[in-house]
């Protein structure tokens, strides 16, 4: 059943509401609304907060039941007292979102008296949409007797909606692209494969009357892709290389590149990978994910600015025929590559679809990919790890990924660690061995940008999925790294 978003600046939306919330730091003031809500439930809300039941802080939630008029339900949802309110606020919402939906409320009213009309309002929005999204496709259905209500509406109120009005519908936006890579990513690897991805591609181009271009196992050995197609040689399915042209900018404005990894599933190849855990490898498409995400949310804004979406996709799998550790192929611009761990494939795919790229003569080009596991040992899952050649760029990158609510950390991309992936028998190797393996991950990809383009590579291995619970969403796919493209998009649009 589809979700309803609504923007609303009458006291009435939260008042009549089945279920309504309010989210709140240790200081915030009610406000308008939230006053004629706690007038309403007979300053129930005032008083839990004098009495200290309900402090604020990051997470902590308050559920009220409501009296003889009024909203029925309300949740307090703390916002505790953060650096970065965009990112508070869009945790508030997912989070109350996410308990309306386990409270079986049909709709949900919510409000932040502090919020600030622009960043804030769109990551809330964002974040309410995600919330109560989950991937039930493939469920059996709950018998009808133990079935709670949908969760149908979503009323945002403010305090002027015509003020807000640009803010919510770019929220909405985001939240409609997030959901198009959280479902892909979560999708299993036998149904997410290289030519769903592809045909999700042409179902966006088809929606925006956008160009898309899928290029398959014969197209890329006409190509020369002897890196991509290396990875995809220990496959039976199709390998795809696709591209998505939103051309909405002025002719003569070079296109940004977005380049996103998309190995719909990761037994590591020869270099197979220990069992335990093996099943999350259905989420190393998520950069690809993101990819297509991004553009869905582009070409919802209408933004006036060249993008180009580019995607490598296909399965990494130990086979007669699969590449061997020692094996040499040669790249689409022409550079060898020894293969000393068949498990360091994204880079290998990547390495032609940034040689792909070269012809549309980016101005920058940005990719995002799960691509190391030395990338979470540094930084965890908290915060994607970002490399650049140009440091303007990247902090550029990392400011659209504040405002998306998407934290990156700038990391080293020195020459020094160059001498790890030199070769003896090619021009370099995949993988440097363990030490600062994100890293020369990073130099590696840096090997097929052209010397005179901006280039900013996400190592989202950390951050683009979670195996375990995070509050405010479920363990799965996090929607990252779409808010980054968009708000880096939307920064060079005119």
């Amino acid at each position: 059943m589809s979700l309803s978003v609504s923007l609303h600046d009458a006291e009435s939306a939260i008042l009549n509401a089945p279920l309504a919330a309010l989210a709140l730091g240790p200081d915030t003031r009610l406000g308008p609304v939230g006053t004629a809500l706690d007038k309403a439930l007979g300053g129930v809300i005032a008083r839990a907060i004098a009495d200290r039941e309900f402090r604020g802080a990051r997470d902590e939630v308050l559920h009220l039941t409501g009296g003889e008029r009024g909203a029925r339900r309300v949740l307090l949802v703390g916002i505790g007292t953060p650096a970065q309110k965009v990112m508070a606020y869009r945790r508030a919402g997912a989070l109350a979102a996410r308990r309306a939906k386990g409270l079986g409320a049909a709709a949900l009213a919510f409000h932040a008296p502090g919020i600030t009309v622009g960043n804030e309002l769109e990551a809330m929005v964002a974040g309410l949409m995600a919330g109560p999204w989950e991937y039930a496709d493939l469920k059996t259905p709950v018998p009808e007797a133990e079935r709670r209500a949908p969760l149908e509406k979503l009323m945002v109120v403010v305090g002027d909606a015509r003020k807000a009005k640009a803010a919510f519908d770019a929220g909405v936006a985001l939240g409609e692209g997030q959901a198009i890579a959280r479902t892909l990513a979560m999708m299993p690897g036998n149904l997410c494969t290289p030519q769903h991805l592809a045909d999700t591609a042409k179902a966006i181009g088809k929606r925006h009357d956008l160009p898309v271009t899928v290029l398959g196992r014969k197209e890329l050995e006409q190509l020369g892709c002897g890196s991509f197609l290396s990875v995809a040689q220990g496959t039976p399915q199709d390998p795809k290389l696709v591209v998505i042209e939103y051309m909405k900018g002025k002719k003569t404005q070079k296109p940004i590149a977005l380049v996103g990894k998309g190995v719909c599933f990761d037994s590591g190849g020869i270099s197979i990978k220990p069992a335990p855990g093996m099943e999350f490898m259905k989420f190393d498409m998520s950069g690809a994910a993101g990819v297509l995400g991004a553009m869905e949310t582009i070409a919802r804004l209408k933004l006036k600015v060249n993008v180009v979406g580019l995607l490598g996709a296909t399965t990494n799998m130990p086979s007669g025929t699969a590449i061997n550790p020692g094996d040499v192929v040669k790249s689409m611009i022409g550079k060898s590559i020894e293969i000393t761990n068949t498990d360091a494939e994204g880079r290998l795919i990547l390495a032609d679809v940034l040689g792909y790229a070269h012809r549309y003569q980016p101005s920058v080009i940005i990719d995002a990919a799960t691509l190391t596991g030395a990338c979470v040992i540094a930084l965890g899952h908290h915060a994607t790890g970002a490399f650049g050649n140009d440091e303007r760029v990247l902090n550029e990158v990392i400011a659209a990924g504040k405002r998306g609510a998407e934290q990156a950390w700038p990391l080293p991309l020195w020459d020094d660690y160059k001498e790890q992936i030199s070769s003896d028998v090619a021009d370099l190797k995949n993988t440097g061995g363990r030490p600062a393996g994100s890293v020369t991950a990073a130099l590696f990809l840096r090997e097929f940008i052209p010397a005179d383009t901006p280039w900013v590579h996400l190592d989202i291995a950390g951050t683009a999925y979670s195996e375990s619970d995070l509050v405010a969403l479920p363990k799965g796919p996090t929607g990252i790294p779409v808010g980054t493209f968009v708000h880096f998009v939307r920064g060079r649009a005119s």
